[in-house]
């Protein structure tokens, strides 16, 4: 029997420290794989049209470019994956806008950091 096809997430955040830290615990959740990371919204934009991706961890403020810029380009693709912004700005209109434009979850990074892995996990488990 062949194993299902592991969650493939694309990381949309622009400090290395945290691309870093988000791929260790993408990298421990069985049946998940970080798939690419980029850092600004073209690339993202880029990586969602060229490749085969699931789910989205986007941070709001990128080098170049918004998170809130990614979901609206998300509005032209045939397949939309999951969204679940991870950002350090979480205020109340962010989050409606971005439940708004798509997000299925929003996080803030300095409160809601040890929810990703549980997050990441409900997805995965949904897809199987």
């Amino acid at each position: 029997m062949n194993e299902p096809a592991a969650l493939r997430v694309l990381l949309v955040e622009d400090s290395a420290l945290l691309c870093e830290r988000i791929a260790e615990i993408v990298d421990g959740i069985p049946g998940v794989e970080l798939a690419a990371t980029v850092g600004s919204e073209t690339a993202a934009i880029e990586a969602l049209r060229r490749d085969d991706i699931d789910v989205v961890i986007l941070d709001l403020q990128l080098r170049n470019g918004t998170g809130f810029g990614v979901m609206r380009g998300l509005r032209s693709m045939p397949r939309r994956p999951e969204i679940v912004v991870f950002t350090n700005f979480a205020l109340a209109t962010y989050r409606d806008n971005a439940i708004a434009l798509g997000a299925r979850h929003f996080l803030d990074k300095s409160r809601d950091y040890e929810r990703l892995p549980g997050v990441l996990r409900e997805l995965s488990d949904e897809r199987h």
